[in-house]
């Protein structure tokens, strides 16, 4: 296996474990970005054209035909390539360290048998409908990656996640829609979240501090301060987890409503 890269910590104000996703589910929203390169024996930061995990808990990823990670998992013994998934988490809105998360996927890259492929790419498509997919049998190739170790990189911590553990886990549920969500904020919105950062102990946001929406998950938001040297990245929680995208706009009504009573308090 390639060893993963080390990145220095940031200044982070840790997040109580209650008020946050588990390990294996931020693992799996990650794994849903679409920034991803695999490095192998021979093959160092090839890009793939489209990747998921599917709803079994299969790592699938689409390939070129002609690429160089194809051609060495077709020359590797029994077309078993030991291999290296690397995805890169960035946030949706400028930030001066944009990367919040990387996810780490070791295992073995081999192709998706014949017989298998039909059911396997319309599981790829649930998961992440991908204009890649026609091509597969052409001029791409459908890969598996057979987990053997999975890391969670978050503010230079890595975290080892059990690959069962990491497959039954799901996605956060506000995952496909955060990206639009904090763009809109930080573009159209920013009273909003100056009445977020209203709800961080006071002293926290110095006079020189720059706060910016850093995150959204069913747990709340997660906001960053940038300092003038360093940052924290903070939680502003829901009143309660949510279940479904739906959950959103009532949430963060409430959250508001709390901000602009202790304001006025």
């Amino acid at each position: 296996m390639q060893s993963r890269p080390i990145h220095p910590a940031p200044e982070r104000r840790p997040d109580s474990d209650g008020l946050r996703p588990g390990a294996a589910e931020r693992a799996r929203t990650v794994a849903t970005r679409t920034a991803a390169t695999v490095c192998a024996r021979g093959v160092e930061g090839s890009r793939v054209l489209a990747h998921t995990v599917t709803a079994a808990g299969q790592v699938l990823l689409v390939v070129r035909w002609e690429g160089e990670l194809a051609a060495a998992v077709r020359a590797a013994p029994d077309e078993d390539l030991p291999a290296l998934v690397m995805v890169s988490d960035h946030a949706p809105v400028p930030l001066r360290r944009p990367v919040r998360a990387q996810l780490w996927l070791s295992g073995w890259a081999t192709p998706v048998p014949p017989a298998d492929q039909r059911a396997a790419l319309l599981a790829f498509a649930e998961a992440r409908p991908h204009g890649a997919l026609l091509d597969v049998g052409r001029s791409a190739q459908l890969l598996r990656l057979d987990l053997a170790e999975v890391v969670l990189g978050e503010g230079g911590d890595g975290v080892d996640i059990g690959p069962q553990e990491f497959l039954a886990a799901r996605p956060d549920p506000l995952a496909g829609i955060e990206g639009d969500h904090l763009r809109h904020l930080a573009t159209d919105h920013p009273d909003v979240v100056r009445l977020l950062a209203g709800r961080l102990p006071v002293g926290m946001v110095g006079p020189d501090d720059v706060v910016l929406p850093l995150g959204l998950d069913r747990f709340g938001f997660r906001l960053r301060i940038e300092r003038p040297t360093g940052h924290t990245d903070v939680r502003v929680p829901f009143p309660r987890p949510l279940t479904c995208p739906g959950q959103l706009g009532a949430a963060v009504g409430q959250v508001l409503c709390a901000a602009r009573a202790a304001r006025r308090a």
